[in-house]
């Protein structure tokens, strides 16, 4: 009887331990800064992952990364999905991706937010402090 309860005991710490541990976070805060297609398409595939489990993904994209939110831009086409970091990104905005620039992205390569693709604004840095700090949220940045 002593062991049956023992098992029984164990069984019910190691199960609310998996329950506890589980990921509650609401989703993912990214920022893509690297002008490196590999680097760009991890945190594409990444933030694809989190949709795909209900999660919500806002990303901005700063620097050379900028450049994937330009019409007209194109990025190299990688392994072994196919696709390129560019057409990562159009496919994770039609899965409800929220997608920004830097504010200094535009003015610094002497574009204007005509050049962005639909649906593509320039980031508040208050709101992406915010976002950041929010721990409802797990950040990534490359």
């Amino acid at each position: 009887m002593k062991k049956g309860l023992l098992v029984l005991l164990s069984s019910l710490l190691l199960s609310t331990a998996s329950i506890a541990s589980e990921n509650t976070a609401k989703g993912l805060n990214v920022i893509i800064t690297s002008e490196d297609a590999q680097t760009q398409m991890m945190g594409m595939v990444l933030s694809m992952m989190t949709l795909k489990q209900s999660k919500e993904v806002n990303m901005t994209l700063c620097s050379k990364a900028g450049d994937l939110a330009v019409k007209g831009m194109e990025s190299p086409i990688l392994k072994p999905q196919d696709k390129s970091p560019k057409m990562m990104l159009e496919a994770l905005m039609k899965q409800g991706a929220k997608v920004k620039v830097c504010p200094l992205y535009l003015p610094n390569a002497s574009k204007d937010e005509s050049v962005l693709l639909e649906g593509i604004t320039v980031a508040k840095p208050a709101e992406v402090a915010s976002s950041l700090l929010d721990k409802d949220y797990q950040n990534l940045s490359y």
